[in-house]
């Protein structure tokens, strides 16, 4: 969340962003119930205050009338007390929630637009094929050659769930350990994240963990929800934490399976791998300190590039317009990746995408670092990027490297992990 006292001092800039975004909040409300929270505790700490000097006063006074209007008042303070603090507790909620729903501000170099249709095009990479043949999408490919089962999924489970099966299993395995590897080198710490979390981490990083319009799953009678992303468990690893400023920047890396609703998805597009309730991940995170963020911000997205370039597949980066900004992001990009079988979406399908959240998620988490030069304790910036998300990835690969006679190739380098070069019917 953002700093009230940011708020106050950057007030139209606020709003305005705020517009660009096309979030519907009442920003002069939150200052306002601001300030009846800083006005309650005030009074709530006078009268406790008040309580105190009573408490110690009363047992030391002789005279019996002065005695029992003191006794008096200090009922009358500590009811007040009571009244104040729950007055105190009611608007807190208010302004809490309130106040979360402002966004984090926007780079200034962000596109102004509504939404993804005024994404920007920063660059483009890598040669779109060309097929002597009418090529395949990935849902065809996956049942001629026996790697997916879409059936059996829905039958199992129900819609956008499914089977992986013979090479598309070891192809999954292939890309995790390409993506491990890569940032093994890169310094980063590899974990094996859990695909539970609690309420307060998801609402932390600034995931609805609860509502109509929640992305996630929520386990019944518990707080616990299913992630979305390794950035949650990632991002609420330090959580009420004060790191070291030697230990920054940090840099994890998370597998994790990702669990989402994929609610309002419909379209042939979505069909298939593209839009899943359940997939697997290899994300990247880092904590660094205010200056580093920006430049940790485009080492994730060279990495993205460098995997993509690394498979062999046309990709495009594009920088995400504010309107079509997740509320914590103060930039983003997303790489997508050439797919013949989204042609009613010019052949371009999300694959990656990298955030630079700066202390947006920190302040909500708590996490703080201590600066030498200040001698505070100061908020981290975090930031999140995806290094692999299997399931499009394997959509880009089968429907790239399709081959006339219905075979698929496998990109050159995966074959060291999968141990063959070729999927044959």
């Amino acid at each position: 969340m953002l700093d009230v006292k940011y708020i106050r001092q950057n007030l139209e800039p606020v709003k305005a962003n705020c517009r660009n975004r096309d979030i519907d909040v009442d920003v002069d409300r939150v200052l306002e119930l601001d300030s009846q929270r800083r006005d309650l505790q005030f009074r709530t700490d006078n009268l406790r205050k008040r309580t105190k000097e009573l408490s110690q006063v009363i047992p030391g006074e002789k005279d019996k009338a002065r005695r029992d209007k003191l006794v008096a008042e200090a009922k009358e303070t500590k009811e007040s007390v009571a009244q104040n603090e729950r007055k105190l507790r009611e608007v807190l909620e208010v302004f809490h929630e309130e106040l979360s729903k402002i966004p984090n501000m926007s780079h200034p170099d962000a596109p102004v637009g509504a939404g993804e249709e005024e994404n920007r095009e920063i660059r483009h990479v890598g040669e779109i094929p060309k097929f002597s043949f009418e090529p395949k999408n990935h849902v065809t490919l996956g049942e001629k050659l026996d790697l997916i089962d879409f059936e059996g999924g829905t039958r199992v489970v129900g819609q956008k769930f499914y089977y992986l099966k013979n090479e598309a299993v070891l192809l999954e395995y292939a890309l995790i350990r390409y993506a491990m590897d890569m940032l093994v080198q890169e310094g980063f710490t590899l974990y094996v994240t859990p695909d539970l979390a609690r309420s307060e981490i998801l609402d932390g990083i600034g995931f609805n963990p609860r509502g109509e319009e929640t992305q996630v799953y929520s386990l019944a009678n518990s707080d616990l929800c299913l992630i979305g992303t390794a950035e949650i468990t990632l991002g609420g690893l330090y959580a009420n934490q004060i790191l070291a400023e030697d230990q920054l920047p940090l840099r994890l890396s998370g597998i994790s399976h990702c669990f989402r609703t994929e609610a309002g998805a419909p379209g042939r597009a979505a069909k298939g791998l593209y839009r899943v309730h359940q997939f697997t991940k290899v994300e990247m995170f880092a904590f660094t300190r205010p200056h580093e963020s920006e430049e940790m911000h485009e080492s994730f997205v060279a990495l993205e590039e460098t995997i993509f370039r690394g498979l062999e597949i046309p990709y495009r980066v594009m920088d995400i317009c504010t309107g079509d900004l997740g509320g914590p992001a103060y930039r983003k990009y997303d790489l997508e990746a050439w797919m013949p079988g989204r042609g009613d979406h010019g052949g371009w399908g999300e694959v990656t995408s990298t955030s630079n959240c700066t202390d947006y998620q920190a302040r909500r988490l708590k996490i703080r670092y201590k600066s030498r030069e200040t001698g505070r304790n100061e908020f981290v910036h975090m930031l999140n990027g995806t290094a692999v998300a299997v399931s499009r990835t394997l959509i880009a690969i089968m429907e790239n490297f399709q081959q006339a006679d219905g075979s698929i190739v496998v990109p050159e380098i995966l074959r060291k992990y999968t141990g063959f070069d070729v999927i044959k019917r």
